[in-house]
C-alpha cells in the first residue's frame, strides 16, 4: 500500500474515517484481561482484528504499550488485567552504566512476540492500513533514566541523557524495521515525555533523535505517526514539523484548533478526544457531544483526523466508542 497516497487522498476527502488510538479495549471484545493480551501474540492479532470489525476506523493501530522496549533493555514492569503495563524503577544512574547499557537484539523480552502479533494481524486485516506502535527515544530514555531525573539530567548531565539516546534511538529504529518486514503499513511513535521539555531541549534531546529514525524507516509504503500529548506541543511545532513524520497525533491537553493553525496545511494533524475524561469515564451522550463539538471546530481543516487524545485504556466502555463513531458518521453525513 502506497501510504503516502493513502494520506493524500486522506486530507483530499470531504468525509474523513476517525483513527483512534484504539486496542487494549479489545480484552472486553475477547473476555480477557491485559496481561494475557500482553503475554499472547495470537491473542493481539486477534483483538486488533477484533477492533477492525466493530468498528469502521481509518486504519487498524496494534497496542500502545509504552513499557515493552525498556523491558528489553532490562526495566522491570508492573501489569494487571485492567491496566497498561508501567515500568517500575530504573536501570541507569551514572555514565558509566549508561556506556555499559547493552543495545537488546530486537525480539528480545515481548518485542518478538509484539512483532509476530503484526504479522498475524496483517493477513487477517486486508480491508485498511495497520500500524505498529513503539515508544520514542526520549520517552524510552526517561524509563531507563528514571522520569524525574531524566529531567533534570538534561540540564546537569547532558553527556548522560545523548548516551542513553543513542542507544535507544538505534534500537527503535531496528526494531521498526522488523515491524516494517513482517508488513506493518506504518508506526505511531509515542514521544509524551518530549512534551514536557522546553522547545531547545525538545530539539536536542527529543525531535533530533525521532528524526533519525523517520529519515532511516519512512518510505512511500511505510508512514510515521508522531504522538505528543504533552502540553507544551504548540511552543515546539517547528522542531516537531522539522521530523518530517508522515502525520501528527495530539493530545488533549492541547487545543487542536490552535494547533491545527500552527501546523503545515500539508500534513494530516490528528487528536484530541480525552481517553481518560470521555472513552473511558464519560457517557455515550457526553462522548458523543465532545466529538461534534471537536469537529464542528476542527473540520473544515481538509488535513484534521479527528481521534483519541492518546491511547484509550482498556476498560474503556465500548458505549462509549461506538458512540464516538456514530458522532463521526453524523457529522460527516450532515
Amino acid at each position: 500500500m502506497n501510504m503516502t497516497q493513502w494520506f493524500s487522498e486522506m486530507a483530499a476527502s470531504p468525509v474523513k474515517k476517525a483513527m483512534p488510538i484504539l486496542s487494549f479495549p479489545s480484552i472486553q471484545l475477547l473476555g480477557i484481561g491485559v496481561k494475557e493480551l500482553i503475554s499472547d501474540s495470537e491473542l493481539q492479532a486477534k483483538g486488533i482484528k477484533a477492533v477492525a470489525d466493530t468498528v469502521d476506523s481509518a486504519a487498524a493501530v496494534s497496542l500502545m504499550d509504552l513499557s515493552v522496549e525498556a523491558e528489553a533493555f532490562g526495566s522491570a514492569i508492573r501489569c494487571s488485567d485492567d491496566e497498561v503495563p508501567t515500568v517500575i524503577g530504573h536501570i541507569i544512574e551514572n555514565e558509566e552504566q549508561a556506556q555499559a547499557l547493552i543495545i537488546p537484539e530486537v525480539g528480545a523480552g515481548r518485542t518478538g512476540l509484539y512483532i509476530e502479533a503484526i504479522k498475524k494481524a496483517c493477513t487477517m486485516i486486508t480491508d485498511r492500513p495497520v500500524f505498529a506502535g513503539v515508544i520514542g527515544p526520549f520517552s524510552l530514555a526517561g524509563r531507563l533514566l528514571d522520569v524525574s531525573e531524566a529531567m533534570i539530567y538534561c540540564y546537569d548531565e547532558p553527556d548522560l541523557v545523548h548516551t542513553v539516546l543513542e542507544k535507544a534511538a538505534s534500537f527503535t529504529t531496528r526494531y521498526i524495521k522488523a515491524y516494517k518486514a513482517v508488513g506493518a503499513n506504518g508506526v505511531v511513535i509515542a514521544e509524551p515525555l518530549a512534551g514536557l521539555l522546553t522547545p531547545a531541549l525538545n530539539e536536542e534531546f527529543s525531535a533530533a533523535y525521532v528524526k533519525r529514525i523517520v529519515d532511516a524507516v519512512q518510505t512511500d509504503d511505510f508512514a510515521v505517526v508522531y504522538h505528543n500529548c504533552g502540553g507544551g506541543t504548540p511552543k515546539m511545532t517547528d522542531a516537531i514539523t522539522s521530523i518530517g513524520a508522515r502525520a501528527y497525533h495530539f493530545g488533549n491537553a492541547v487545543d487542536m484548533k490552535e494547533m491545527l493553525g500552527l501546523m503545515p496545511a500539508n500534513v494530516i494533524v490528528m487528536g484530541n478526544i480525552d481517553p481518560a475524561g470521555q472513552f473511558r469515564n464519560g457517557t455515550p451522550q457526553s462522548i458523543k457531544e465532545a466529538t461534534l463539538e471537536l469537529l464542528n471546530r476542527c473540520g473544515g481543516h481538509p488535513n484534521f483526523v479527528i481521534s483519541s487524545g492518546c491511547d484509550i485504556p482498556p476498560m474503556s466502555g465500548w458505549d462509549n466508542v461506538k458512540a464516538f463513531f456514530a458522532a463521526v458518521a453524523e457529522f460527516y453525513s450532515s
